[in-house]
Formats: structure tokens, sequence, C-alpha cells
């Protein structure tokens, strides 16, 4: 199968898996749910179609036919912020109560917790059909919606594309993907030790159970009837060569990649 290797970072990204009314959490990493989120508004699609087959592709593929593989550069700083609604209104604006009457006024301003990642950067091995995944790059290269890294409020970088025909994009994440970074290697590391997210038991895997469950394959992105279903994950430490390490301007590492950088050679893996 194809891939596409996509970079997600910002500066604010928000990856909820569990969020409800007033209290709006994020995960530690993208969910697969977000990131279908993400191609389903660079093609234009409105939520009631974001998961519907494409009939006019060969095989009539959807999104069950992608599989997700995360890398995580730099987990980030969890941050949480907090909204106020309905404050300072007169009693005909201000939020009504379950009855439909509005509320008193020492009870109109509620008070919403956002939690977001702050300074986190994740890389994302994207593999499927050869015909869904160009249909996928060239939206991704000339969006129709706006794209945002799990909440409106959170724009990714550029390059968010940074390869669109990858013949095996796991082993570029292992070997040539430059690693955006925070905290630089020692000058005596030749090994970086990295965050894998699987889908599926990952090579080399010792065990086919799953190290967490998360409600990230979506069902149904309709506003008034979401549903998810859970999803096995596996999660792996790589040891990438420090030679990925992208530096302080990740900007010219990922220049460099995107016109060819030669491959480093990985160490072997623990997993193998």
């Amino acid at each position: 199968m194809s891939g596409l290797i996509l970079r997600l970072s910002g500066v604010l990204q928000a990856w909820g898996e569990r969020g409800t009314f007033h209290n709006r959490d994020t995960g530690p990493f993208p969910t697969r749910s977000a990131l279908i989120g993400l191609i389903a508004a660079a093609q234009g699609r409105p939520r009631t179609q974001a998961l519907a087959p494409y009939p006019h592709l060969p095989g009539n593929p959807s999104h069950h036919n992608l599989t997700f593989t995360l890398r995580i550069d730099d987990p980030g700083t969890r941050y949480r912020d907090f909204h106020t609604v309905g404050g300072g209104y007169p009693p005909s604006k201000r939020l009504p109560t379950a009855s439909g009457r509005p509320r008193k006024q020492e009870e109109s301003t509620l008070v919403s917790h956002r939690d977001y990642l702050t300074g986190a950067c994740f890389t994302a091995a994207v593999q499927g059909p050869a015909a869904l995944l160009k249909d996928i790059a060239e939206a991704l290269t000339t969006p129709q919606f706006g794209l945002y890294l799990g909440r409106r409020s959170c724009l990714p970088d550029e390059p968010l594309l940074l390869s669109a025909d990858s013949t095996d994009p796991v082993t570029e994440l292992r070997t040539r993907v430059p690693l955006t970074r925070t905290t630089p290697p020692a000058p005596t590391d030749t090994t970086l030790p990295t965050t894998f997210v699987w889908e599926a038991p990952p090579p080399g895997a010792h065990t086919t159970y799953p190290d967490r469950e998360a409600t990230s394959e979506p069902a149904d992105f309709t506003p008034h009837t979401r549903s998810h279903l859970p999803r096995p994950l596996w999660l792996t430490t790589e040891h990438l060569p420090a030679a990925l390490h992208a530096g302080p301007r990740p900007i010219d590492a990922l220049t460099t990649y995107l016109t060819g950088a030669p491959p480093c050679t990985p160490p072997p893996s623990p997993n193998s």
C-alpha cells in the first residue's frame, strides 16, 4: 500500500476523547476520528457526508481502508483555558434553563474548561489504496474547508503534507523524516527514544493484546448524533538515529527532507 506523511504541529492542538458539555479534554496525541475529520474538511465534505465511501474511485474505498501510524516527536505541554458565556446580559438574552426560562442573574454565567496541547508535534504515516491517497493528497494541497488540529482555534503549521507518494511511510518515519523536538540530543547520544502509536500490532510485536483502547473510530459525524466506536492501539518505543533531530530551526531540516535527504540507518529495533 502507498502512503502519505503528515506533520501535525501548531501553537495549540486539541484531540478530544471524552469531552462533554463544559469540560473539553484533549488526548496525548491525534485521534483517528480527528485525522479523518481533517481529511474530510480538506475534501469539502460536510459532516453528514464525511464518512461516505468514494464511489468515483476504484474499489469504492472509504475511511475504513486507511491506517494511521503516529510518531510522537514532542508531546508538548498540557494547557487549560476557560471560557465564559452568558454573563452580563439582560433577562431576555440570558442562557435558558432546562425548562426554557432565562437563568437567574447570579446563575447566568457558565464557565467552560478546555484543555490544549502547546508545543506538541506529531508525524503521521497514512496508508491505504493508492487512488484514495492521491485524492487525499490533492485535497490537502488545496483544501476546500479550513484545516485545524482538533479545534477551529488550532491552526496547523506548514508544511502539513510532507510526502504524497511514499512507498514505505513507516520506514520514512524511522529513517528520514526530521524529528522536531524541543530538547536536543546530548553530544554522546546516538539514538533518540521515540514513542510510536500503531493501529495494528507493530512489526515484531510479541503479543496481539493492545496497550490501550481509544474511542476514536468515527461512526457518525452528524452534529446531534455523533458517535464513535472503540479501537485498539499499540504503543512502542523506537530508537531513532540522533541525526534525525531537526535542530533549533526545524524548517531548515524539513526543507532538506522535502528536496531529497539521504536516509539514516536505523538502529536495531528492540521489538524485532
